[in-house]
């Protein structure tokens, strides 16, 4: 088994990088990074004045949404199988959303939080707390952010100033995992472990320690599921016991993996020994649901599935289904209570936090969820999407077919019965994506999931309003890019 090993910090080398660094490679206590250069038909059109994500890559222009469709200017038409990063739950162009958003502009658009309130931030935060497990439901508060990182970094600092308030001032460090990640600003980024985004960033980084990851598929050897589990939430435990344990504030991890593993989901008993290990060292478990939560994997959070009840949950994405930027930490009542008691001033801060417009899309997405039964929906869609990728586990080069909800991973390896993964530099999920899009099927790819380097798979995460024959036509579009791909 890989990762009962704690890593606190690796001893870190002088090096220059690049700004594309896309994979890395890990020697020793040292990591070496290099570009891996890929063929591409296109560049960024020159007449664009936006600074992209990938000079090397051509973008389509998105003119409207319906549905599960997108369609491009040139009147193309594409299944979004993978939600765009598994943030539209509702689907695209649901005309009550606009409206509810531009009936708040017309009211007022925004008030700065250091001065007023809103009435759609307070419903909102109010109906966000009734979803969650119990010990948000009395004395918990809600703190809204403009998305994902700043919510990662917003439950960094609050787990920091939380142990100040209760007179424990050495604990600031926040632990998390080896294979994941939460967020693409600094502090978020410290608390990452995936190795491609880190990379051209690592001397900027602190390093609090990360432990092992869950990921069975690769790691368990001939471990059972729970022993499996148990020992990799016992890498947690053997860190707190060693020299950095007494300055570590909090724990923070991914209930179901979204990109970095795709939608790995943690073996029996990780869980719930991951809460119990942060109850006895009086440490913070910050659950990121930013992927996985809003009813993704059929509940409104994925730690529900367990029973648990973490100190903090990171929402974003599907919160306002990518209809307005927001993102929230949900705070439990035990730390609101320390706040209340202690200076009562959080020291932290952005301008758009509670934004008015943007949680009036919020409240309108969930009732547009609620109205839709589209939580209750999910469980059954996501079977006939199971079902219906079902027949590719056949195929020699699928190494896994995972998930929970519509949080789905298809990861592809080069030897079937080893599990081995193919060479980075034959860039699997990517040919695997540009295939699927000739079918005009859009999914998520991403290499690294085996260490940081190898590994590759696609993410789908579909709108919960897909429809049965839009299941079976993302089935079709990943069994013709494997043919093209893989071709026997």
């Amino acid at each position: 088994m890989r990762g009962a090993k704690s890593s606190a910090g690796e001893k870190r080398c002088q090096r220059s990088t690049t700004t594309d660094i896309a994979s890395a490679i890990i020697t020793g206590s040292c990591r070496v990074f290099r570009l891996l250069q890929f063929p591409h038909q296109f560049t960024m059109a020159s007449g664009s004045s936006i600074f992209p994500r990938n000079f090397k890559k051509d973008y389509s222009v998105a003119v409207r949404g319906e549905g599960c469709w997108i369609i491009s200017s040139d009147g193309r038409r594409f299944l979004d199988a993978a939600g765009q990063a598994a943030v539209v739950n509702i689907g695209h162009g649901v005309a009550e959303i606009g409206r509810a958003m531009a009936e708040q502009s017309s009211q007022i658009a925004f008030a700065h939080t250091s001065q007023f309130r809103s009435d759609p931030a307070e419903k909102l935060a109010a109906r966000l707390l009734q979803l969650a497990p119990s010990n948000f439901r009395n004395g918990g508060r809600v703190y809204f952010t403009s998305g994902g990182s700043e919510a990662t970094e917003t439950a960094i600092k609050l787990a920091r100033q939380f142990h100040l308030e209760s007179g424990q001032p050495q604990r600031y460090g926040v632990i998390s995992r080896r294979q994941s990640y939460h967020g693409s600003t600094l502090g978020a980024m410290t608390v990452s472990g995936n190795v491609a985004r880190r990379a051209p960033y690592e001397p900027l980084l602190a390093e609090w320690g990360h432990v092992s990851e869950c990921f069975a598929f690769h790691h368990a050897g001939n471990l059972t599921g729970e022993e499996y589990g148990l020992a990799c939430a016992n890498d947690l435990d053997k860190f707190l016991r060693g020299p950095l344990g007494s300055s570590s504030a909090a724990f923070i991890f991914e209930p179901v993996v979204g990109a970095t593993l795709g939608a790995a989901v943690p073996t029996d008993g990780y869980v719930a020994r991951i809460a119990e290990i942060c109850h006895e060292n009086k440490i913070l478990l910050i659950a990121d649901e930013i992927m996985s939560g809003m009813g993704r994997t059929a509940k409104p959070f994925a730690i529900q599935h367990w029973n648990v009840e973490p100190d903090m949950i990171l929402v974003g994405k599907g919160i306002a289904s990518g209809y307005a930027p927001l993102g929230a930490v949900m705070v439990s009542a035990r730390i609101v209570e320390a706040f209340e008691r202690g200076s009562g001033i959080f020291q932290h801060g952005f301008t758009y936090q509670a934004h008015p417009v943007c949680t009036a899309a919020g409240n309108a997405v969930l009732d547009y969820l609620e109205a839709h039964k589209l939580f209750e929906r999910v469980a059954s869609i996501s079977k006939t999407l199971f079902g219906d990728l079902e027949p590719l586990r056949s195929h020699p080069n699928v190494g896994d077919i995972r998930g929970m909800g519509l949080l789905i991973g298809i990861e592809f390896v080069r030897e079937k019965a080893s599990r081995e993964p193919f060479p980075p530099s034959q860039n699997i999920a990517e040919r695997i994506r540009q295939a699927a899009i000739e079918e005009n099927v859009l999914t998520y790819p991403t290499q690294g999931c085996v260490d940081g380097l190898r590994g590759d798979h696609i993410l789908l995460a579909p709108p919960f309003i897909l429809k049965n024959e839009e299941s079976t036509l993302i089935a079709k579009a990943i069994n013709f890019a494997l043919a093209k791909v893989f071709p026997s």
